[in-house]
């Protein structure tokens, strides 16, 4: 598999930047995973609206799921008229986003294909796991399968032992990591630090970590630093452009 970064500025995009969107393929297949504020000119680097086959959303914030809107715009109105795109996702989390348009104005672009947290997806190439992680609203980490290889992506949520559970030896974890390593009260419990995706990541024993969804601002070697004092292998931060092969 091959995973090409299009964001990963957490609440909002920096300058020149992205919110959470991860480009996944394998067999010329090509998965989306999440797609936040200004993401999709990421993806048009790389690809055509058109030659996206899936999508799953881990969650409804925008900043995961706001760019959904002008990649189905211009797949309704580029000319091309593809298929509808398969989106899978949790019941109603893209009530909000889909209703952006006047009613019925994309409703052929697009299939939405709902799942509850622990199902297990199977589309193209790719055989996808889910679990529930604690957030303000339902978020489900997702673990795709395809090759002999996995990566686990975990959206945004809390530490949890379901996690663990669900990227244990994967070959890459992208783990949300908003803060460095002091929490906010509020946030405790509906978001994760990167100290603690590194505490995950060495329990699950993954290959590497991709820290992901740092608050704009944060330095990113203290991210990584506070990764590192328990998590000993491979660890990066996600950066528009970058490409992971696994």
């Amino acid at each position: 598999m091959r995973i090409t970064v299009l964001g990963g500025c957490g609440a909002w995009p920096t300058a020149g930047q992205a919110c959470s969107g991860f480009l996944v393929e394998h067999d010329g297949f090509r998965l989306l995973l999440d797609l936040g504020y200004a993401a999709l000119p990421r993806l048009l680097e790389t690809t055509t609206a058109e030659q996206v086959d899936a999508v799953v959303i881990s969650h409804g914030h925008p900043d995961h799921c706001a760019d959904l809107n002008p990649l189905l715009r211009a797949r309704a109105l580029g000319g091309h008229r593809p298929p509808p795109l398969p989106i899978h996702a949790l019941p109603g989390a893209l009530s909000a986003v889909l209703s952006l348009d006047r009613p019925g104005m994309l409703e052929e672009a697009y299939q939405v294909r709902e799942f509850e947290a622990g199902d297990r997806l199977a589309f193209g190439p790719f055989t996808v796991d889910t679990a529930l992680l604690p957030h303000w609203v339902p978020n489900a980490a997702v673990r795709v399968r395809a090759g002999g290889t996995s990566v686990t992506y975990t959206g945004d949520g809390g530490p949890s032992p379901d996690l663990v559970a669900l990227a244990r030896d994967s070959d890459l974890l992208i783990a949300e990591a908003t803060y460095p390593d002091q929490m906010p009260p509020d946030d405790a419990g509906y978001l994760t630090s990167a100290f603690q995706a590194g505490q995950q990541a060495a329990d699950a024993a993954v290959g590497r970590l991709l820290l992901t969804h740092l608050w704009p601002g944060t330095d990113p070697g203290a991210a990584v630093e506070a990764a590192g004092r328990s998590f000993r292998d491979e660890i990066a931060v996600a950066v528009g452009g970058m490409s992971v092969e696994v």
